[in-house]
């Protein structure tokens, strides 16, 4: 029989994988408030732990489509990449040694930030067949450092930061930087996962039923996004407003244990 948790982890999975088949980005950051406060994840930092593990592989099934579709830029991703494993190492390191509801008041601010990041209109301008020189290799692997420090002290995918850090460094429309933004979260993910591996913080049973969900969730989200395509900024709009709302129950629920410790 199934139990209730292992229910409810497919549930949450797969309204991440939803989210981001429906919007294209940001959907990774609800992972760990879900693994908390949906599936019962007591430790926050073996939600973090997991939540890193599934956006990772999330993240790795959505890069093959849009390989294969040549939106994806591998001389900007990689050092992109790269910079961001270093980074990504860093945070998870110092994300394991704060205590757990401090980081997920954090954390809330955190999602108020990329709910602000959603409301921003992005320019879909650049030159998808930039020369990257030296120069702009080093600018990639700086803004992947910085995106990936804060990617693997939250655990969150951090396609928010990564998108514009790519465009930003590179040049690249919106499109190739999102394609290539997939390998980056990827790797950010696997590294902050093995970090809290190492440590015992991730529960492998729960990360693969999210995995699961995640998948059915993405191609479900991906159907619904052809179809409603003209109100695409109305939905960004939606789900920015579920980020707030999500951060302000956060802020609700360790305001309340801190007062009342």
């Amino acid at each position: 029989m199934i139990s209730l948790q292992t229910i409810l982890a497919l549930l949450s999975g797969g309204g991440v994988g939803f989210s981001l088949g429906l919007i294209g980005g940001g959907g990774s950051i609800l992972a760990v408030p879900l693994l908390i406060y949906a599936v019962g994840v007591a430790d926050p930092h073996i939600a973090i732990g997991t939540g890193a593990f599934a956006v990772a592989i999330n993240a790795f099934v959505n890069l093959f489509g849009h390989w294969r579709a040549g939106t994806v830029r591998w001389r900007c991703a990689i050092p992109f990449a790269a910079g961001g494993a270093f980074g990504a190492a860093i945070g998870s390191t110092l994300g394991k040694l704060i205590d757990g509801q401090s980081l997920i008041f954090l954390f809330a601010l955190v999602m108020f930030g990329a709910g602000v990041a959603m409301l921003r209109q992005r320019s879909g301008a650049g030159n998808p067949d930039v020369c990257v020189t030296p120069v702009i290799t080093a600018k990639l692997a700086v803004f992947g450092m910085l995106a990936g420090t804060l990617s693997g002290f939250f655990g969150i995918g951090g396609g928010f930061l990564v998108v514009p850090g790519i465009m930003l460094g590179s040049g690249l429309p919106l499109l190739n930087a999102i394609g290539s933004s997939l390998f980056a979260v990827g790797v950010f993910g696997l590294t902050t996962a093995g970090n809290y591996a190492l440590a015992g913080l991730v529960d492998w049973g729960i990360a693969l039923e999210f995995i699961l969900g995640g998948a059915l969730g993405g191609f479900l989200g991906m159907k619904a996004a052809i179809r409603l395509a003209p109100q695409k900024r109305t939905l960004t709009y939606i789900f920015a407003c579920v980020l707030f709302g999500g951060a302000a129950y956060m802020l609700l629920r360790t305001g309340a244990q801190f007062f009342s410790a």
